[in-house]
């Protein structure tokens, strides 16, 4: 299978690296020239633009920061999409769109898949992070094979749309999370506790999570930087605000949680790092929240396997 792939960045970048290091049939296609030239010195092909990728190849994967720059990339393809032709969307996008846009596709007789990631970019590096798949079965099957060389964990959602309402869930809650964490570690901190012990108190108990055993050492070294910038987060929890006033839920915490990280956009820059939130509370305590031997960088040290299908307790 002929593979396009359109959007290297931060998330991009490392997902198509995997489907280059899996010996994939790759052409790339990006604004940045630089990263595009990167991708070719890899293995990958220059795939000029997405009409030609879309003519070129059997599907064409974008991951994009935006569903309007989605729309447009899409906009470019559709003519020449035709049977047999799949596009797939791993950006994190608005559910409603992407079922829009996927109409289009499919109207021409080809395939739509939302297929959005989660885990962070350090487990998009190593082909381990999580990947939802929403589309008909038979679609999945097809591309499963693409999705295993990118994912480890793989899970059918059933229609097209139901990746992007689940991911925008996933992002909110994480977001929520790294925000609790940043007041307990400051908290701890005031009481005179150990960054250190505090660090591990938390990963031993009912406490911990995935965004305390990745975010909270990034936070504690002082890096604060987990290629994950504020203005995407507001997007994401944006949708999510937006799935729930669509579906009537009366949400406390949501409108909170953006309102903060809105105050954190004003005061470090609207493309800050998300872990940089823990600035707002050293600068209104004085209190420096940083610990020694945690590292500036994030490394999963999960061994590289080829992805598998989750299947769902029914």
């Amino acid at each position: 299978m002929k593979i396009g792939f359109i959007g290297l960045g931060n998330v991009g970048s490392k997902l198509c690296g995997s489907l280059i290091r899996n010996k994939m049939d790759v052409q790339v296609f990006d604004l940045n020239a630089e990263l595009v030239a990167a991708k070719v010195t890899q293995g990958a092909a220059e795939g000029q633009s997405p009409a030609r990728m879309m003519q070129a190849c059997d599907a064409v994967i974008t991951c994009l920061p935006s569903p309007a720059a989605s729309a447009a990339v899409l906009d470019e393809m559709l003519p020449h999409v035709a049977p047999g032709k799949v596009w797939m969307e791993m950006s994190t996008t608005d559910a409603a769109e992407v079922k829009r846009l996927g109409a289009l596709v499919m109207a021409k007789g080809g395939a739509a898949v939302d297929c959005p990631v989660s885990g962070g970019c350090h487990r998009a590096d190593t082909g381990n992070i999580s990947i939802y798949a929403g589309c008909d079965r038979a679609t999945f099957d097809r591309v499963l094979p693409v999705l295993t060389c990118m994912g480890r964990r793989i899970l059918h959602v059933g229609e097209i749309g139901n990746a992007s309402v689940l991911k925008v869930m996933t992002n909110y809650l994480a977001t929520a999370n790294l925000l609790t964490l940043c007041e307990a570690l400051t908290v701890m901190k005031a009481a005179g506790m150990d960054m250190g012990t505090t660090y591990e108190a938390i990963a031993m108990s009912s406490g911990t999570s995935f965004v305390h055993e990745t975010e909270s050492q990034l936070i504690l070294s002082g890096s604060r930087d987990v290629n994950f910038t504020m203005d995407l987060v507001q997007k994401d929890i944006g949708l999510f605000q937006k799935l729930a006033d669509v579906h009537g839920v009366p949400l406390e915490l949501s409108p909170k949680v953006i309102e903060m990280m809105a105050d954190g956009q004003a005061r470090y820059g609207t493309r800050a790092q998300s872990d940089r939130m823990i600035e707002r509370l050293e600068e209104a305590t004085g209190l420096e929240i940083r610990a020694p031997g945690f590292p500036l960088e994030l490394i999963d040290d999960e061994p590289e396997a080829r992805g598998y299908e989750v299947t769902t307790n029914r």
